[in-house]
């Protein structure tokens, strides 16, 4: 989030991911219609992959809004909101990679736990972040944009929770 040089092919970028992932997201709800026995309960794979898709869509919603807002440079505060996003994705990442075996299971617990800790993070970020911003920023327009970057990014961070919490329940249930 430091070079905006190229910002419209990064958006695009985000936007064509976001669409492949759609069609994974509707090609794994079909399947679930269609498969008489599934790996995981019907419902756990439901959730955890709409919400993986909400990560998604947040992440296109950020991209688009900084493009849309004509940012030109970005806060030290967005900047750590957007490197908690980044850390949060791959985190679920690595949390779902290791779903297919239960042996995994403290693995799995142990990235959810990091991955609680760092939306935790970003909550306190955000609220410097919010108080900095009406504190001290002049220009109500600028306010604005920054505050509905700042939201988007830890909404991002409050959907990879959401698959820890829904990827512990599933250990849960099947360790």
């Amino acid at each position: 989030m430091t070079n905006f040089d190229d910002l419209e092919i990064r958006v695009h970028a985000i936007e064509t991911v976001e669409k492949q992932a759609d069609k994974v997201t509707h090609t794994t709800i079909d399947l679930l219609h269609k498969t008489f026995i599934t790996p995981l309960d019907r419902d756990d794979i439901h959730q955890l992959i709409t919400r993986m898709d909400d990560i998604l869509d947040l992440l296109e919603d950020a991209a688009q809004t900084i493009s849309l807002y004509d940012i030109k440079s970005i806060t030290p505060e967005a900047k750590r909101l957007a490197e908690l996003c980044l850390a949060c994705a791959e985190k679920v990442q690595a949390a779902v990679a290791l779903l297919h075996n239960m042996d995994n299971s403290r693995q799995i617990l142990a990235i959810c736990q990091e991955i609680d800790r760092l939306e935790s993070d970003a909550d306190h970020v955000m609220r410097a972040a919010m108080s900095k911003l009406f504190r001290d920023e002049p220009d109500v327009r600028t306010l604005i944009k920054l505050k509905a970057i700042y939201e988007i990014l830890e909404t991002v961070t409050d959907r990879c929770e959401d698959v820890a919490n829904i990827i512990e329940g599933i250990i849960v249930e099947n360790a």
